[in-house]
């Protein structure tokens, strides 16, 4: 088996495997991607019926990079007729997209039916779709569920949904069982490297822990990778709201926000990763946390049921859409595409969990689900670690002028902004935003960590007490 000591895992936002990397190999039979003829019914209020194709004009224009835009649908709602279409028959034709886009609440400006069969063409999209092809990529990662970002980012950490399907239900406190405790208790090493918000930090069981494994993207994880000092798991989160004192906009990809700066930060990590000195002994994982709404055409299959039914009924018995999963190491071949085993589940975030158990014994799984996900181990087919891939990506610097700055702040907040707003959310990111606070200044001073405020064994402390 591969030697990974290292797992690196970068999440972003809402966006379906066809709209970021259908068209990656469009004249490959082993690879489930778009082929152009793909469309979806939209039904109009006079009764007629037009076929909405899926699309791309070339451009590399701002305005592409942002759609769709206005933000599709992604309640469970959304996401059933997304799924579903129009019809009662339960069968998953994939063909309400349009359908759903269209009786969508009126936005900044009307809803062009096109924006969700919209798909990036490689060019577009030159980081993502470089490592792809350099490494590997899959075409059969799901959504954990087929609900928000709230309950599928929950997946990638306890397993489960949390008993709810969309954002704005969900219980709170957040009190569940997740991969960092199992890691801390198993001696590993964990962080969260986080820009803004750092949604990671609703979890309460995870409070104790924000002092030590809470730190910022920048320069942290670049300053870890460099040092060979990245923890065993590190978890990425995107910048989700637009800073005006730093002129930063949100890199999250989350609809309609640039795809540009997603790619941006996506260099960044890569090359982190390689230019450090654990380069042959690491994983990285850049997947999407659910499809936002976006056109995907496979339709998403039945799934082992993961913790407490949410208030709808829903028992999590199903996956969400695909999004987009690239897969990179160098124990990997390049070009590989990557899929389960036959006649088994699919790869989900659940995944990313069944990774580590294996790799670090991590015991009993989290939940029935994680027990079931396959893991990536088995991809990592070279016998050494011979695929180097890009030395380095240098993406396309962007900085915001200030009309886009002002469009973005001036953007109504998308639900999953709307939940991080939650007060205890805030708390959290305001702990956590303290502590990376102190850390950075503990560095620059030389001044030890117990002077700074910083107590590095806090969390595995009262992790014990529990």
């Amino acid at each position: 088996m591969a030697r990974i000591e290292h797992v690196v895992v970068l999440m972003l936002e809402n966006r379906s495997f066809d709209s970021m990397l259908g068209w990656l190999y469009p004249e490959h039979s082993d690879f489930d991607g778009l082929r152009g003829s793909e469309s979806n019914p939209w039904h109009r209020q006079d009764g007629s019926v037009e076929r909405v194709p899926v699309w791309n004009d070339n451009s590399i224009s701002a305005d592409a990079a942002c759609i769709p835009n206005p933000d599709p649908g992604e309640s469970f709602d959304d996401m059933t007729m997304q799924i579903f279409g129009l019809s009662t028959d339960g069968t998953p034709r994939m063909n309400g997209f349009v359908d759903n886009y269209m009786r969508q609440p009126a936005a900044e400006k009307p809803a062009d039916p096109r924006a969700v069969m919209h798909a990036f063409v490689p060019r577009q999209l030159p980081v993502l779709s470089l490592l792809a092809r350099s490494f590997g990529v899959s075409d059969r990662w799901f959504a954990s569920a087929p609900c928000e970002t709230w309950p599928n980012r929950l997946f990638v950490h306890t397993g489960t949904g949390g008993g709810q399907a969309n954002n704005a239900a969900l219980q709170r406190p957040l009190i569940l069982p997740t991969v960092f405790q199992r890691l801390a208790r198993h001696g590993r090493r964990w962080r969260v490297y986080f820009h803004d918000v750092p949604q990671t930090a609703a979890l309460v069981s995870l409070w104790p822990y924000l002092p030590s494994c809470f730190r910022f993207f920048a320069p942290d994880f670049a300053v870890d990778a460099a040092n060979g000092t990245l923890p065993h798991y590190s978890f990425i989160e995107p910048r989700y709201f637009p800073n005006q004192p730093l002129n930063r906009i949100p890199n999250d990809a989350h609809p309609p926000h640039n795809v540009a700066y997603a790619e941006q930060l996506l260099a960044d990590v890569y090359n982190a990763v390689r230019g450090g000195p654990a380069w042959q002994h690491t994983l990285l994982v850049v997947v999407f946390d659910e499809h936002g709404g976006c056109y995907d055409h496979v339709p998403p299959p039945a799934a082992i049921p993961a913790g407490l039914a949410a208030p709808n009924g829903f028992r999590f018995d199903r996956y969400g859409p695909r999004v987009p999963a690239v897969v990179v190491s160098p124990w990997l071949p390049a070009g590989s595409v990557i899929r389960p085993p036959a006649n088994g589940p699919p790869f989900d975030h659940t995944s990313i969990i069944a990774t580590l158990d294996r790799l670090f014994d991590l015991g009993a799984p989290l939940s029935p689900r994680v027990a079931a996900a396959p893991d990536l181990l088995a991809a990592l087919t070279l016998a050494r670690p011979e695929n180097g891939g890009p030395d380095r990506i240098d993406a396309a610097v962007t900085e915001p002028d200030r009309e886009e700055m002002q469009a973005a702040r001036g953007r109504s907040r998308n639900n999953y902004q709307r939940r991080l707003m939650w007060p205890g959310a805030l708390m959290a990111a305001g702990a956590a935003h303290a502590a990376a606070h102190v850390h950075r200044a503990w560095h620059r001073t030389n001044t030890s960590p117990a002077a700074a405020g910083l107590d590095h064994n806090a969390g595995r402390r009262a992790a014990g007490r529990r």
